[in-house]
């Protein structure tokens, strides 16, 4: 029996990194997807085999609960409200695990100094993921308390003080926890709230237009508490699903800090995007509206059209008519991409899978690295629902607060066509000088309506 788990488990294993491998290309996402998710559940069956379970109800009721759940969520839930999914995913990995390190607690009256460890270390990580995420939900749901939107930043002063005494106390508790000094669960149930305290206060000063490195961040989080819930429960499965949750996690989110032009440390103590900047001052001029049909004209006489997504896109759930806009396009004799910025959207991938759900080439999809310096030759920029990550200012205007922020430069291309509802000012709550250049028209409205306003001029021709 100990072999065949121990086989079971090394297959899992190799199912989840092959999986992951898959996962890096979304050609092959949805295959790596299905594996990872086959070893798991291989896992979980080798792992009930293996133990003395003492009612298996519950296991099935659970099952059964948490399938309907995220059957209901798979096909319910919006693209726009994706990211808030995911960062509630990430918060129910790290309550998890923190509840398995509470029950491991209670089983172990006397634990040793190496499983006393673990346990704090599980519920630390899973509290600070569960409420971190948490408030990440709220930011992404863009929640109003009275005045104050949650999205916005946070920062109070004595705030680094605060979080100092904070770490100081977490500490002690841990100190004393493994030391099993004073009354056990007095001890446990502060470090717990401690832990609960911190991931607020790690998630408060970031302003909502950081959220896709916030996200990674606690999805690595996750992973580590799951891999600290290993080491309590001795589960050698476990412990390499969060390895590679956490690792993971961790490499997303240097992608995420490099393309925000943040440093990992930066992020890892908080306090990045608390404080917008403006940027340069002063009359930027009139913004150049234009209608459907001249749009129209616009991409009818163009031989390359480059589309540049954001939150617009999912907010107005036009992904399936800017694709069929694509497909008029190529059949007119024009080359099409689709620039994906990293951070566009709430989430990391977050354009990648909204592209995807429309059945997108993804031979389409192409990086600001390898669409900007081609740039000068494309025809027609469409920039729909994107204003942050297409921003001039991050590489001309050193007093914005996103100067140095790499961007997809779509104001060298000959034209440029924002579809937007308004002149809003982005997540990062600054003007885009974008809207104001000569070769800048402002398609404004509702983004689906406007594609297929587009689609019905190109079928009328």
């Amino acid at each position: 029996m100990s072999i065949f788990i121990d086989t079971a488990y090394i297959l899992s294993a190799l199912l989840f990194g092959l999986g992951l491998k898959l996962l890096s290309s979304p050609a092959t996402a949805r295959r790596g997807n299905l594996l990872s998710a086959l070893g798991m559940f291989i896992a979980v069956v080798v792992t009930l085999l293996n133990q003395q379970i003492i009612d298996f109800k519950f296991i099935a009721v659970g099952i059964l609960v948490g399938a309907i759940i995220g059957v209901l969520a798979a096909r319910l839930v919006a693209m726009t409200a994706m990211p808030e999914m995911v960062a509630l995913l990430n918060g129910f990995g790290g309550i998890a695990s923190l509840l398995v390190g509470w029950a491991e607690y209670n089983a172990n009256t006397e634990p040793t100094n190496f499983l006393a460890v673990t346990i704090f270390l599980t519920v630390l990580i899973g509290g600070v993921t569960f409420t971190g995420s948490i408030m990440a939900w709220a930011k992404l749901k863009e929640i109003w308390i009275g005045n104050f939107g949650i999205s916005k930043a946070l920062v109070f002063p004595g705030q680094q003080v605060f979080n100092s005494l904070l770490l100081a106390a977490i500490v002690a508790s841990g100190v004393l926890f493994v030391a099993d000094i004073g009354p056990g669960y007095t001890v446990f149930y502060v470090a717990i709230g401690l832990a609960f305290v911190l991931g607020i206060m790690a998630v408060i000063p970031i302003g909502g237009a950081d959220m896709p490195v916030v996200i990674s961040l606690l999805n690595s989080y996750s992973g580590m508490a799951a891999c600290a819930a290993g080491f309590v429960i001795q589960n050698n499965i476990l412990i390499v699903a969060g390895s590679l949750v956490g690792a993971s996690g961790i490499i997303l989110t240097n992608i995420m800090c490099k393309a925000m032009n943040r440093s990992l440390g930066n992020v890892l103590f908080s306090g990045f995007g608390s404080v917008v900047t403006a940027g340069k001052s002063g009359e930027q001029g009139e913004a150049q509206p234009i209608s459907v049909e001249d749009t129209y004209y616009l991409l009818e006489a163009a031989s390359s059209v480059a589309f540049v997504p954001g939150y617009g896109l999912a907010v107005a759930q036009a992904q399936h008519a800017v694709k069929e806009l694509a497909v008029l396009l190529e059949n007119n004799g024009c080359e099409v991409r689709f620039a994906i910025h990293p951070v566009a959207g709430r989430m990391p991938g977050h354009m990648n899978v909204l592209l995807a759900e429309a059945d997108v080439p993804y031979d389409q999809l192409v990086e600001p690295e390898d669409v900007n310096p081609i740039m000068e030759t494309v025809d027609v920029c469409v920039v729909v629902g994107a204003n942050d990550v297409v921003n001039p200012s991050a590489r001309d205007d050193e007093t914005s607060s996103i100067y140095g922020m790499p961007i997809i430069e779509v104001d060298r291309a000959k034209t440029v066509i924002v579809m937007k509802r308004s002149m809003a000012a982005g997540f990062a709550g600054i003007q885009n000088p974008l809207f104001f250049l000569d070769n800048t028209r402002m398609l404004f409205g509702d983004a689906k309506a406007s594609m297929q306003g587009l689609v019905s001029e190109f079928k009328r021709d």
